[in-house]
C-alpha cells in the first residue's frame, strides 16, 4: 500500500501540467475606485474562463508600472496619457487615437502589449462647487488662474485653496507643469495633499476652493461640482486600455479577445455611473463589477 502511494505521488509530478501551462494571471491595479473596479471586472471575467487570478490593488502608478516591467504582474489597465507623459516623457499633448498609437508603439519595444483601447477617457479635471464657480464667473482654467493671481493675497492664510491627490504634485503632467501652462503659481500653503477620495469631500464641504478630480468620477455630478474647461489643452487623452506582457499573451492568446470584449463595453459615462454607485451609494466593488458584467452579457 505504501509503495502504491509513493508511486501515485511520483506519477502526479510526472504528469502534472508545467507551471507555465497553468492558466494563472497576476492582475495589478492603482489606488482608486475605477482601478479597483476594472481589476475586479477582469478578475471575474478571467475566472469565468478558467483562469486562476492573483489580484494586487492599491498600487501607485510607478510601482504598478515597475511591477509589470519586472514581470511581477501580467496584466494591468493603464491610461494612454499616463504612459506617454509619465513613462516616456513625451512632450506633445496627444489626444484621441493618436495617444493610443504612440504608447502602443513605444511599449511594444519593451514587450508590453496595449490591446484594444476603450472609450473611457479618464483624464484629470480641476473642479469647483457649481455655486461658487458661478458666483465668481469661473468656467475655464484660464479664468481660474487669473482669479488666483488677482486675489491670492486676500485668501485666508489658514485655509487651503487646492486639494489634490499625492501623486499629482510630482507628476510630469501634474501641478508644476499645469501652473506653467496657465502662468500662475500656488503657494506651498495653498496646497493640501490627501487621498484621492477625500478631495471630493473637502470640496463639497467648502474646506477648499478647488479640487483635483477625474473625468469619470461619479462624485462630480453627485456632489454638485463643475469641472473647469481646459481651454489651453494642457491635459492629453487618458484612454484606459488593458496592457499585457507579450510573453503572457503568447501563452494565452485568447486574452486579447476576452479583454477586447470588456474594453469595448466601457466608456466614460458608464464608468462614471459605476464609480458613483461605489463612492456615493457605498455599494461594494465586487457587487458593482459583477452586475456590470452580467448586464453587458460577459458573465
Amino acid at each position: 500500500m505504501k509503495n502504491i502511494l509513493i508511486l501515485s505521488v511520483v506519477l502526479s509530478f510526472i504528469f502534472a501540467a508545467p507551471a507555465w501551462a497553468q492558466k494563472k494571471i497576476r492582475i495589478g491595479a492603482k489606488n482608486f475606485t475605477e482601478q479597483f473596479l476594472l481589476a475586479t471586472m477582469t478578475s471575474e471575467l478571467l475566472k469565468k474562463n478558467g483562469y486562476e487570478v492573483e489580484l494586487t490593488t492599491g498600487l501607485g502608478t510607478l510601482v504598478m508600472r515597475q511591477a509589470l516591467e519586472v514581470k511581477q504582474l501580467d496584466l494591468v489597465w493603464d491610461y494612454t496619457g499616463t504612459g506617454l507623459i509619465v513613462y516616456y516623457h513625451v512632450p506633445e499633448k496627444l489626444t484621441g487615437y493618436a495617444s493610443y498609437e504612440r504608447i502602443r508603439d513605444l511599449d511594444a519595444k519593451k514587450d508590453l502589449m496595449w490591446l484594444s483601447p476603450s472609450a473611457l477617457d479618464n483624464g484629470y479635471a480641476v473642479t469647483m462647487q457649481k455655486e461658487v464657480a458661478a458666483k465668481l464667473g469661473i468656467t475655464t482654467l484660464e479664468e481660474l488662474a487669473n482669479y488666483i493671481k488677482s486675489e491670492q493675497q486676500k485668501f485666508p492664510k489658514k485655509k487651503h485653496l487646492f486639494a489634490l491627490e499625492y501623486e499629482f504634485a510630482s507628476r510630469p503632467d501634474g501641478l508644476k507643469p499645469l501652473q506653467k501652462a496657465y502662468e500662475f503659481e500656488f503657494k506651498r500653503t495653498d496646497i493640501k495633499q490627501m487621498d484621492p477620495g477625500l478631495v471630493y469631500t473637502a470640496l463639497r464641504n467648502g474646506q477648499v476652493l478647488i479640487g483635483l478630480a477625474f473625468n469619470s468620477d461619479g462624485r462630480i455630478a453627485g456632489f454638485n461640482l463643475t469641472d473647469l474647461k481646459d481651454n489651453r489643452g494642457f491635459f492629453p487623452s487618458y484612454f484606459v486600455t488593458p496592457v499585457v506582457r507579450k510573453e503572457v499573451l503568447l501563452k494565452f492568446p485568447e486574452l486579447e479577445k476576452l479583454l477586447g470584449e470588456l474594453s469595448k463595453k466601457l466608456d466614460t459615462d458608464k464608468m462614471r455611473e459605476l464609480n458613483r454607485r461605489v463612492d456615493i451609494e457605498h455599494q461594494s466593488i465586487e457587487r458593482v463589477a459583477r452586475e456590470f458584467l452580467k448586464k453587458e452579457g460577459l458573465l
